[in-house]
């Protein structure tokens, strides 16, 4: 029987452990397990966590493994190796696929009823590999997507039009990733088209605003880590997010990343797409109207992606 008041978080990493700590902010569960390869590590996570739990809500943090996968309401997935020197982006994927695999073949051997949310990057070509891991149905299976980009976008955005974040209305598709398209057609400020908006605040380079403001979402993940070495408060907040929107059943537009069966003529890949997500996970795929340009870039991102895959179950050529 599913404990709606118990997530599992493999990977106590930056973004893992970060998660953790933005769940016991939200109050979201009353019941949060780490489990990590490194179980000492997942152990100071959780103690260090815990110690904040009087100055917050009552609920129980602490180290497992995955015999506790049982009765969880949801699992998220942050486990991953990050890229090192001379490693190409495939040989990453290859590596942080199989990692996938073994995580997902975990915990197949329990009775986990609930939803995989996973974050793992690159988490469209990893919710893809979940989903077929696993062979859960695909209301179950979802990534993180671009709801962090999304998030970044209307920030970016309100800042340049100096106006609260709440009110711009934007979303970020596709990739999460280079190829990721912004969708400007249907941007807007309280109802307000955005480039009009930005002419109420005068502002009347569109163009090149709109270029820069995607080139720093689209950045930001880069920018940061140059600076700090890793990013995982945004993100973590992201993950809370779309936790809270399943517990609390709010049928909530998110564009997590999503296994496509025909939306936009597209099929055989996981993508971020804008999806009605509630208690039961992915309710519904939502297919925009986009214009012409937004379209054309969703097809190349989703070409990337599908090359990606493709590349998966190639052999890996010998190094000359």
């Amino acid at each position: 029987m599913i404990n709606r008041s118990k997530a599992v978080i493999v990977g106590t990493g930056f973004v893992g452990s970060s998660t953790a700590f933005a769940l016991m902010l939200k109050s979201i569960f009353t019941e949060v397990v780490l489990i990590d390869a490194d179980k000492k590590r997942a152990e100071g996570e959780a103690m260090d966590i815990s110690h904040g739990l009087p100055y917050a809500h009552h609920m129980d943090i602490h180290a497992g493994d995955y015999s506790e996968c049982d009765d969880a309401y949801i699992i998220i997935i942050t486990a991953g190796a990050a890229q090192k020197p001379g490693e190409t982006r495939l040989d990453l994927i290859k590596k942080n696929s199989a990692i996938m695999r073994s995580i997902v073949g975990q915990i197949k051997k329990t009775a986990f009823e609930g939803i995989l949310l996973i974050v793992a990057n690159p988490v469209d070509v990893l919710t893809h590999v979940a989903l077929q891991e696993s062979g859960y149905p695909a209301h179950r299976v979802m990534g993180s997507g671009t709801v962090l980009d999304t998030a970044r976008f209307k920030y970016l955005l309100s800042r340049h039009l100096n106006v609260d974040a709440r009110n711009v209305h934007g979303i970020i598709i596709g990739e999460h990733g280079d190829s990721e398209v912004p969708v400007w057609s249907i941007t807007n400020v309280a109802g307000i088209p955005i480039n009009d908006f930005g002419a109420i605040r005068g502002h009347t380079n569109h163009e090149q605003n709109m270029r820069e403001i995607y080139k720093n979402v689209r950045d930001s993940a880069y920018q940061i880590i140059e600076r700090k070495g890793a990013t995982y408060y945004g993100v973590a907040t992201a993950i809370a997010r779309i936790c809270e929107v399943i517990v609390k059943d709010e049928h909530t537009m998110l564009p997590v990343s999503v296994e496509l069966d025909g939306v936009y003529g597209l099929s055989g890949l996981a993508l971020s797409i804008p999806s009605i997500v509630g208690a039961s996970g992915v309710e519904k795929v939502l297919e925009l109207t986009l214009n012409y340009e937004e379209k054309t870039k969703l097809l190349a991102s989703a070409k990337t992606l599908k090359d990606i895959i493709a590349g998966l179950d190639q052999p890996r050529e010998e190094k000359k």
